[in-house]
């Protein structure tokens, strides 16, 4: 019952719901995917192999609200990476504004190299939280997506991006942004009962003020900026379990 909560509370708000969605997007900037190369390497003074990382996800590992990509997720993981490991990191972004996670199995798995890493990211959720999928489907999808991820790159961890809190999303209004914030929060649930059920998944909180912060945000108020993705960066980093050279 509980994670159908938010589909209870928007059914009676529902006019209200999908005018306050359509001015919001009327309003608010669309903002680009960030040019540059969606890999690289992060040198770092220890020798040996590099780690590597592949990250998957919706529009912040495009570099949406970022000037470039070395200021998105993909690249500021790697970052936050080597300094925490002193090993060289390098890194590829596999993104897609607005993508959900049925997308990215219909369409985006293919796109990733079969080569093996050390570290798999997979950050999904707003955009299925507007869509408004049920945490069941939602969990389906998500298992099957990593699945496949697997089975093409064989990573060692697999980090499990929270639902970011859409409750502080500057862009959107209530009620609205609450009732979205209910929504991502019971889906990020459901990937926390996916990490429960499985030991090779880590599920990381996404815990970005932007409430008290709103320098985290971009400008559009709906991503992250290059500080929020360096912060997000710091909070994977640091829940990431400890790799032997």
């Amino acid at each position: 019952m509980k994670n159908l909560f938010p589909e209870l509370v928007a059914l009676p708000l529902l006019p209200l719901l999908l005018a306050q969605g359509r001015r919001t997007r009327a309003r608010t900037p669309r903002l680009p995917e960030a040019p540059g190369a969606r890999c690289g390497v992060v040198q770092a003074a220890a020798g040996g192999p590099p780690l590597r990382v592949l990250c998957v996800g919706e529009s912040p590992v495009a570099g949406v609200g970022a000037a470039h990509q070395e200021e998105a997720i993909g690249a500021q993981l790697a970052q936050a990476l080597a300094e925490r490991s002193g090993r060289a990191v390098q890194w590829h972004a596999c993104g897609r504004n607005g993508a959900t996670v049925r997308n990215a199995l219909a369409e985006m798995v293919a796109q990733v190299p079969q080569a093996p890493v050390d570290i798999l990211l997979v950050a999904f959720g707003v955009n299925d939280a507007v869509a408004f999928r049920r945490v069941g489907a939602w969990q389906r999808d998500v298992l099957a997506l990593i699945e496949q991820l697997r089975r093409r790159c064989t990573p060692r961890v697999v980090l499990l991006s929270g639902v970011p809190p859409m409750q502080a999303f500057p862009a959107l209004p209530y009620p609205l942004r609450w009732v979205m914030g209910l929504k991502a929060a019971a889906l990020d649930r459901g990937l926390q009962a996916l990490a429960r059920r499985h030991d090779w998944l880590h599920h990381v909180p996404l815990l970005l003020d932007t409430r008290n912060d709103a320098s985290l945000a971009a400008e559009d108020g709906y991503h992250p900026s290059a500080k929020g993705c360096r912060a997000w960066a710091g909070l994977l980093a640091d829940a990431c379990p400890e790799l032997a050279p």
